[in-house]
């Protein structure tokens, strides 16, 4: 079992910041690629960006230039930097990992997800 614990959503102006962080626990081998996605009222889930272990990232066209993933392998947490923020930001960032467990089992873990309410 593995779990994943975002943290740092919540309501904000337009043109702010917020960082959102992910933690990981559990039954963890190693974790591959982590990323966040997010999903607006009435629309598909959608990545926002996404870290390899190694470090290389990318993101989405909507976002670069002002949001940056990064990662603490050591404590096995994610992070996204979200600066700028624009109505259309608002969403349920949820995080994810791949992930493989102590059986060598590879899993697709997601958290619950942190809602970010941008206001104009």
């Amino acid at each position: 079992q593995v779990q994943l614990v975002e943290s740092g959503g919540g309501p904000v102006q337009a043109g702010g910041s917020l960082r959102l962080s992910c933690a990981a626990s559990g039954s963890i081998l190693s974790i591959n690629a982590m990323g966040w996605y997010r999903q607006a009222p009435g629309k598909q889930r959608e990545l926002v960006a996404r870290i390899t272990s190694g470090g290389s990232t990318n993101y989405a066209d909507s976002v670069k230039g002002r949001f940056t993933i990064s990662r603490d392998n050591a404590k096995n947490m994610v992070f996204l930097e979200m600066k700028s923020l624009k109505p259309e930001d608002t969403a349920v960032y949820y995080c994810n990992a791949d992930v493989t467990g102590r059986g060598y089992t590879r899993i697709n873990a997601w958290g619950k997800g942190t809602l970010v309410t941008v206001s104009s």
